[in-house]
């Protein structure tokens, strides 16, 4: 049995969209334990709206402060211990739970993850990992939100923490890894970019296929796509926002004039089967993932279904034991990027 801690006051839906979420996620998976953390008796009110209440896999646990946008991240995660996101956060640290999920503030959730959880062993920083839509199905990319000025070593190991959770997750045997740039020619890229290729490149089990323009990514043409944080949040929101207008200009078509309406019916089942496609939610929420325990954020605007895919996303992770493999590989590789760093140090003494 799995037991995830759920923040009830994240996101702007709560707290009933992340009730509906918890109930709908209990009656998909028989093997899942969720404890909601928030105000005990809003909770329980909302829990008696919905004829449900507290039991065996669905408890409670009274937490009446609240971290909202407005709040310091950090002030906030230190000052606010009576928090829905402190305290579940510190279920998983006192092994009470096995993973946090919230839809609540992205900055509270990323500090909390690092001040209360701490790093896995060898990991330098800590990405945010989000699956999105493709043509072939859906990629991985990393990082979206959690390091805006990153360093070549720390995109490595996003390419590595990415390499892995696709193999134990998404179930790739060799997922290809790319690298975002503005160009696949060697000579395109800033100076971070160019500061990755070759290390990446020495990167042992790892399928790295070069550079990828953003315009490939919607076609699937990586399984792994690695940037730094502020890139892949401009990406990530602009894919969202393009997906949302797609589907809004096409529902708008269809039903323009009576011969367009007819047509919808014909097509109707085939084009919400398709439209699904571009719903991000049917994938959970974005793992944090080098932590010690496991963090996953879902979007601020969630709703009943994305929290119960991401309950259910929790209850996977856990079971896939990735971060032991994790700790080890990344350790290996930074040996690995000591080294390349004194053998550049030695040729540049050389040629002086």
């Amino acid at each position: 049995m799995v037991t995830v801690a759920l923040d009830v006051l994240g996101g702007d839906n709560a707290p009933a969209s992340n009730i509906d979420g918890a109930l709908l996620a209990l009656k998909k998976s028989k093997d899942i334990r969720i404890l909601l953390f928030g105000p005990e008796g809003v909770i329980r009110e909302e829990l008696k709206k919905r004829g449900a209440e507290a039991g065996d896999r669905l408890g409670i646990v009274d937490a009446p402060e609240f971290i909202s946008q407005e709040d310091h991240p950090v002030s906030a995660i230190q000052a606010k211990k009576e928090s829905s996101m402190v305290k579940g956060l510190m279920a998983v640290k006192n092994g009470e739970a096995d993973a946090f999920l919230s839809a609540g503030s992205s900055g509270a959730i990323l500090a909390g993850g690092q001040l209360k959880l701490g790093r896995i062993k060898g990991a330098l920083r800590t990405p945010l990992a989000t699956v999105i839509p493709t043509a072939k199905g859906a990629s991985l990319l990393l990082d979206c939100g959690a390091n805006v000025d990153a360093r070549a070593e720390w995109m490595c190991q996003f390419a590595r923490m990415g390499d892995i959770y696709a193999k134990k997750l998404m179930g790739i045997k060799s997922p290809s890894v790319k690298l975002v740039n503005i160009g696949t020619e060697d000579e395109k890229g800033n100076a971070l970019v160019k500061a990755v290729k070759p290390m990446i490149e020495a990167m042992e089990d790892i399928n790295y296929q070069g550079y990828i323009e953003s315009r490939e990514i919607p076609a699937g043409a990586a399984d792994v796509i690695v940037t730094d944080a502020w890139t892949g949040n401009a990406m990530l929101k602009l894919y969202e926002g393009t997906a949302s207008m797609l589907v809004k200009t096409i529902k708008k078509a269809i039903t323009s004039d009576f011969k367009s309406k007819i047509g919808a019916l014909l097509i109707k089942d085939k084009l919400k089967e398709q439209l699904k496609s571009f719903d991000a939610s049917q994938y959970g929420g974005a793992p944090l993932l080098g932590l010690k325990g496991l963090v996953v954020k879902c979007h601020g605007n969630a709703k009943a279904a994305e929290i119960s895919n991401g309950l259910i996303q929790c209850e996977t992770f856990v079971n896939a034991g990735i971060n032991e493999e994790l700790s080890a590989a990344l350790q290996k590789d930074n040996e690995l990027f000591k080294q390349m760093k004194e053998e550049k140090e030695a040729a540049a003494v050389q040629s002086e």
